[in-house]
């Protein structure tokens, strides 16, 4: 039976913190990119989608996929 991967306790009430802030260090860099996107007036400089349309599947919001970028960008 070694070979196999062993199973988690059932008993575990959750395997994640209730809140995801808990993963990331208070000196995280991601922190300040979530400030300095979140400051931006990104309906101001251009960006399209931020008042989503009635119709469709929901989209991301531009400023979760700027924020991502900029993280993506910075780490290569």
């Amino acid at each position: 039976m070694r070979r196999f991967v062993e199973e988690a306790d059932r008993g575990q009430r959750t395997l994640l913190p209730e809140c995801l802030d808990d993963f990331i260090d208070e000196s995280n860099p991601v922190r300040v990119i979530d400030v300095f996107v979140d400051a931006l007036g990104l309906a101001e400089m251009g960006f399209e989608g931020v008042e989503p349309a009635a119709t469709g599947r929901r989209s991301y919001h531009p400023s979760v996929l700027l924020k991502l970028y900029i993280y993506g960008y910075l780490n290569r």
